[in-house]
């Protein structure tokens, strides 16, 4: 499907994961133009990408890249339980394994490669780099989770007494909380078009995905330190949803030499669909000025693979 006058073309298929579900993907492709990189997508809890991520996807492939998403077990139009997290592990390696399938394929192999992750997703995207520390070329966290923000989470006591209940039933959709579509997108047609969305997840947290959410949280948390790959973190300065302080500290403690923070006073948490449409173009300007100056600079990852590939020719010349 050609969208954007026949600029932009939109595909999508299902995969089936490692665990025999099945997962949905699509991609936004530019026509008639060879991508710059390619962008994979790691959404946030309760989204989807073809319908929310739409607008992102369209403005990054009218800047020359390929992008592509996939909705996680239990997630839009995948296969599981809605809204449920039995494993954020299992999120990880069925993002990891879809996006390296991606990137193997032969026309892909010398194209650069960035990840972006919104809200959860940018949890995702710190643990996919974690499997694979090198593979990346760079990556675009916007109000990444590495701490939920105090006033999203219930009382200690509650979190203790749930915690234990979750070993009995972890699908139970009951953990209280603030609504996170109020708190997250500042624009009230916003807000509708995601009540709207029947693949958007509208339930109380289910018992397993508050655990895994806190759980992953506290160790992305703890891991800052670890982040090696070119990062560009965006937060609101009004983010009641994720802690702006940690994206700070994840700037501030991680290893990478090549690193950007960028906080906007008085944005929200959904930077890219969220917000008043001025802010949304300022959040976006930033975005793919960043990415323009990666994918130009030259791919030293690249550099790097046939350099080793190189010497390994070498030396097996010389036995």
């Amino acid at each position: 499907m050609d969208l954007e006058n026949g600029t932009v073309r939109y595909e999508d298929e299902y995969v089936t994961n490692s665990r025999g579900l099945k997962l949905f993907t699509c991609r936004w492709l530019p026509v008639n133009e060879e991508p710059k990189a390619l962008i994979f997508i790691c959404h946030g809890y309760a989204m989807e990408c073809s319908i929310t991520m739409n607008s992102t996807a369209i403005r990054l492939v009218k800047a020359g890249y390929a992008v592509y998403g996939i909705d996680y077990e239990g997630h839009g139009k995948s296969s599981g339980l809605q809204g449920y997290i039995s494993s954020f592990s299992h999120v990880v390696d069925d993002c990891s394994d879809y996006f390296t399938d991606i990137c193997e394929k032969k026309e892909n192999k010398k194209k650069m490669r960035f990840l972006l992750g919104e809200s959860m997703g940018g949890a995702v995207l710190l643990v996919v780099h974690r499997k694979k520390p090198e593979y990346w070329d760079g990556a675009v966290l916007v109000a990444p989770m590495c701490k939920i923000a105090d006033e999203m989470k219930p009382h200690p006591l509650v979190i203790s007494v749930l915690q234990k209940v979750n070993k009995f039933i972890p699908t139970w959709r009951i953990v209280p909380g603030q609504d996170i579509i109020d708190a997250a997108f500042r624009q009230p047609e916003i807000r509708a078009q995601v009540r709207a969305n029947p693949y958007c997840y509208k339930g109380r947290l289910r018992l397993n995905t508050a655990n895994e959410l806190l759980n992953t949280s506290l160790e992305v948390e703890q891991r800052l330190h670890e982040v090696s790959l070119p990062f560009l973190v965006l937060h609101g300065g009004e983010d009641k949803v994720t802690d702006k302080a940690v994206s700070q500290q994840l700037y501030n403690d991680a290893a990478s030499s090549d690193k950007s923070f960028k906080l906007y006073p008085g944005m929200w948490h959904g930077l890219l669909y969220g917000e008043l449409p001025e802010n949304i173009e300022i959040v976006f300007a930033d975005i793919i000025g960043w990415l323009n100056q990666r994918s130009e600079f030259g791919n030293s990852r690249l550099e790097r693979e046939l350099k080793l590939q190189d010497d390994e020719i070498l030396i097996l010349k010389h036995k």
